[in-house]
């Protein structure tokens, strides 16, 4: 059997989903394939950036409201719960995405970050 991290890499990497961490403070880390097809941005353009990348202006401030505080909690206020949001594709255009997020903690349960998953919304609201 392959080594734990390298398993974990290509579980990332593989994932069906978008996933998508990003560090205390919305700072992407990892930025796997699926992520690239949905938001036509690659890992090596989207690692270092912003969450601001994907969020539609008019959408920040609430963003970043809600992911300030549940970095301060430790925890997402729909613990885990899809919900269905817009987000920005790198051509400009607006994709309706379903997303479902968490705070990822240490072994201390020092907070990291947050990790969202997500897919294309089948259906536009």
């Amino acid at each position: 059997m392959e080594n734990p991290q390298r398993l974990a890499e290509r579980i990332v990497e593989q994932s069906p989903d978008a996933l998508i961490f990003a560090d205390r403070d919305g700072i992407i880390r990892i930025w796997n394939a699926r992520a690239q097809a949905l938001f036509g941005y690659s890992a090596g353009e989207a690692a270092g950036k912003s969450l601001d990348l994907i969020i539609p202006e008019h959408l920040r401030a609430g963003h970043w409201r809600g992911y300030r505080a549940a970095i301060a909690a430790g925890r997402t206020r729909l613990a885990g719960t899809p919900m269905r949001t817009r987000a920005t594709h790198k051509d400009g255009s607006k994709v309706y995405v379903d997303l479902a997020f968490a705070v990822v903690s240490d072994e201390a349960r020092g907070v990291l970050g947050a990790l969202a998953t997500g897919r294309a919304s089948p259906s536009q609201p």
